[in-house]
């Protein structure tokens, strides 16, 4: 199974992306999935999850500003980042975690920047 990324870009401080990861095969639904990211020269961090009821979890610092979502049906994970700050510039992995199992992508970019 492989998780694809796609919607990141370059965008203007206080502007708005859409991130979405498709997997390639059937991932289990009790899985959760993962956004995290790497901003430059920092270590990867945990920016959301959900759990299969929809129970989802954010870090501090995109709380309010950021929404992950799921569709089953379809194996994808959407985040919605909104209010974006130059703080956020970082490659966005997404990930699908359940027993015996750990998907990652291969990462987006996402620039914050006037």
């Amino acid at each position: 199974v492989e998780l694809v990324e796609s919607g990141g870009g370059l965008v203007q401080p206080g502007g708005s992306l859409k991130l979405s990861c498709a997997a390639s095969g059937i991932i289990p639904s009790r899985a959760v999935w993962g956004w995290y990211r790497q901003p430059p020269g920092k270590q990867r961090e945990l920016v959301a999850s959900i759990e299969q009821i929809g129970f989802t979890k954010y870090a501090d610092s995109v709380k309010d500003r950021f929404t992950i979502s799921r569709d089953n049906a379809k194996n994808t994970v959407f985040l919605q980042m909104n209010g974006l700050k130059p703080d956020d510039t970082a490659v966005y992995y997404c990930n699908a975690r359940g027993l015996g199992f750990l998907y990652w992508g291969q990462g987006t970019q996402v620039t914050v920047s006037s």
